[in-house]
């Protein structure tokens, strides 16, 4: 993961990172689709800043190696 430190929305170094989230699949929204496998959805982590609430989501690198390959996914 690159430096995530400064938040970009305040310049606030109190940023705090989750443990891996499921990205859904089920009957959850699929935030990460095709990226996952067909019985386990993909992971993500969640970055928020403590003082501005800003929240970003990350992929994990073994999801985004399979963005070139993935049909469900279009380059922009």
């Amino acid at each position: 993961m690159n430096s995530l430190s400064p938040c970009p929305n305040c310049g606030s170094r109190e940023l705090y990172r989750s443990k891996e989230v499921s990205a859904g699949g089920g009957h959850a929204p699929d935030y990460l689709p095709g990226l996952g496998s067909f019985w386990l959805a993909e992971k993500f982590y969640l970055v928020a800043c403590k003082d501005c609430g800003l929240t970003r989501f990350f992929a994990r690198p073994e999801a985004m190696a399979k963005l070139p390959e993935s049909k469900k996914w279009t380059r922009l």
